[in-house]
C-alpha cells in the first residue's frame, strides 16, 4: 500500500523546512528509480545529507566522516552492500514497482517522519528540520539508517549529544 502521506509535510500537517522536503522528495525519487516499493530510512538519510548542510554539520568527525557515510550509501545505491539485504527495512523483498510506480514509506521511515515531527513541536518550532529527522532516524536502533551510521563510524552518543534532546518514539518492527 502506498503512503498518502504528502512529501511537503510530516504526518501531522506540520510543514517541513525547504531542504527537509528536497530530502524527502530526493528519497522517493531514489526508491523509484530502485524499483523500491518503499522508501526506507537509508534513502531518507542519503537524501537528507545531500540536501540539508545543517544535517551534515551535526555529524560528529566533520567532513572526512560525512564523506565515509556517504560512501556507503551510495555503494548501496549502486548495488554492493548487499550484506544490508535481510534486514528490518529490506525493500527488495517487496516486489518491484511497476513503471512510473510511486513508492510508499517502510514502517520505520514514517515513524522516523512523525518523531521528527513530535520533536519540531516539543522544540516550539513551526517547520520540521532535516536535524529533527537525523534525531529520529539515530534513535531507531533498529533502522536501516542507524546500520548505515555504525558501519560508517559515526559515533551514535556523539550524535545525540550534537542534536540534543530527541522525542522518543515506538521503534519499527
Amino acid at each position: 500500500m502506498y503512503s498518502r502521506t504528502p512529501d511537503h509535510s510530516a504526518a501531522d500537517d506540520r510543514p517541513l523546512s525547504t531542504e527537509l522536503a528536497a530530502a524527502v522528495a530526493g528519497a522517493r525519487r531514489r526508491a523509484q528509480r530502485d524499483g523500491d516499493r518503499q522508501i526506507d530510512t537509508a534513502h531518507l538519510l542519503h537524501s537528507l545529507l545531500e540536501a540539508d548542510p545543517d544535517a551534515r554539520h551535526a555529524l560528529p568527525g566533520g567532513p572526512p566522516q560525512v564523506a565515509r557515510l556517504l560512501g556507503y550509501l551510495v555503494q548501496r545505491s549502486i548495488g554492493y552492500g548487499l550484506r544490508w539485504s535481510a534486514t528490518v527495512e529490506d525493500s527488495q523483498a517487496l516486489p518491484r514497482l511497476p513503471d512510473g510506480g510511486a513508492p510508499g514509506r517502510s514502517p520505520a521511515a514514517a515513524t522516523a517522519l512523525t518523531a521528527a515531527s513530535a520533536r519540531a513541536a516539543a522544540r516550539g518550532a513551526r517547520r520540521v528540520e532535516g536535524t529533527d529527522l537525523l534525531a529520529a532516524l539515530a534513535h531507531d536502533p533498529r533502522c536501516r539508517a542507524v546500520d548505515v551510521l555504525r558501519r560508517a563510524g559515526v559515533d551514535l552518543m556523539a550524535l545525540d549529544a550534537r542534536l540534543g534532546p530527541a522525542v522518543r518514539h515506538a521503534q519499527s518492527g
